[in-house]
């Protein structure tokens, strides 16, 4: 049928066929999302690199800002998209469950730092709570926006849960956890710096505690110990904000009236 043409034009026609089925294909599948997903990050950590792994290029910000924006541009449902996308969403257990082999390799210094670091997450923890109440208050914030703050620095499920029990909002909640942990990511290398902080673990579980997963993941581009460190402080901070948050938060609500 097509024995006329010349080769290249036989080819580039065949290719550009399967494309279209592919993407035909792709467009009445879940797996638009998925493939829309992996595709935008690999660009955005494409840039990351181009920059040096300057902080302020963090690949999931520049991920989430160009999703957003071709749902918006498209009109496609989040729900739609998240069809999907949910295959790397469910990837977030084993990925977090694959953190205690880095953490296991620190287990002797751990065992020494156990006491300041107990310490460190209970500060950490109550203090990022208390500025995120206390900052809601002082803008005259609503009941639900302030509950919806509370949990900011905690891993995004259970920050989301947390929020809820306590009359807050899941969904900003989780717009609020992503945009800590990219503001973490971002700025902790240059307040490390002007402290005067070089500790890897300590830096590592400031980090975890603060910017939770994407803290985690900016840690480990430095070195595995500092990721260990961060992964380590985002596990505890997440059961100790599930068991303590509601009644701390709860408890300062009460007391701004």
């Amino acid at each position: 049928m097509n024995e006329g043409l010349p080769l290249p034009q036989l080819v580039s026609g065949e290719a550009v066929e399967r494309l279209t089925d592919v993407w035909v294909y792709l467009s009445a599948t879940p797996l638009l999302g998925l493939t829309v997903t992996l595709l935008v990050y690999q660009l955005a950590f494409m840039v990351y690199r181009r920059t040096g792994m300057h902080p302020l290029a963090n690949p999931v910000a520049l991920a989430v800002m160009v999703l957003g924006t071709l749902l918006w541009a498209t009109g496609t449902p989040y729900a739609t998209y998240f069809e999907g996308a949910q295959f790397v969403h469910f990837l977030l257990g084993p990925a977090t469950v694959a953190l205690a082999v880095p953490l296991f390799e620190q287990l002797p210094r751990l065992k020494r730092l156990w006491l300041p670091m107990l310490g460190a997450l209970v500060v950490g923890t109550l203090a990022a709570t208390a500025s995120a109440i206390g900052i809601g208050w002082a803008l005259g914030a609503s009941k639900a926006t302030i509950a919806s703050l509370a949990p900011k620095s905690v891993t995004t499920p259970v920050a989301m849960g947390i929020a809820e029990k306590m009359g807050g909002l899941p969904s900003l909640t989780a717009v609020l956890v992503v945009c800590t942990g990219v503001l973490g990511a971002a700025t902790g290398r240059l307040l490390f710096d002007a402290l005067r902080i070089q500790q890897p673990e300590v830096r590592g579980f400031a980090l975890g505690t603060a910017a939770h997963g994407i803290g985690t993941a900016r840690a480990f581009q430095v070195s595995e110990e500092m990721g260990a460190f961060a992964g380590l402080a985002m596990g505890l901070s997440a059961l100790f904000s599930a068991l303590v948050l509601p009644w701390a938060a709860g408890a300062m609500l009460r007391l701004l009236g």
